[in-house]
């Protein structure tokens, strides 16, 4: 379950970041691409866990789904992929693997209140 060692370091990724703000941890926001190979409840379910025993603890995960984005070299588009079972362009059928977007773990914002 790699899910546990991304929790842990996100949990230590936020307790630097508050320690240097002087706040505490209220919430995390992550962006999660459909690809990223992580198992969103498995990542909540880490997440608890990680923050036990640490500054984190109460804090809650906020992850926003990031959808498979391809470069279509017929349309000269970006598009969002329907399915991940299927990498051709939405519009005309187009084989594609050229991926822009959906493989990233990225945690792009902290709620830090007062201690």
């Amino acid at each position: 379950m790699h899910e546990l060692s991304i929790a842990i370091n996100i949990v230590e990724m936020a307790e630097e970041e508050a320690e240097r703000l002087g706040g505490k941890v209220e919430a995390v926001h992550l962006k999660l691409g459909a690809l990223s190979g992580v198992v969103k409840d498995a990542l909540f379910a880490s997440y608890e866990m990680a923050c036990e025993g640490t500054q984190l603890a109460g804090s809650k995960l906020v992850v926003e789904d990031i959808p498979v984005q391809v470069f279509c070299s017929v349309c000269r588009e970006t598009r969002t992929l329907a399915t991940i079972q299927h990498f051709c362009c939405p519009d005309c059928a187009t084989p594609t693997s050229e991926i822009v977007q959906g493989k990233e773990i990225q945690v792009v914002a902290l709620e830090i209140g007062s201690q």
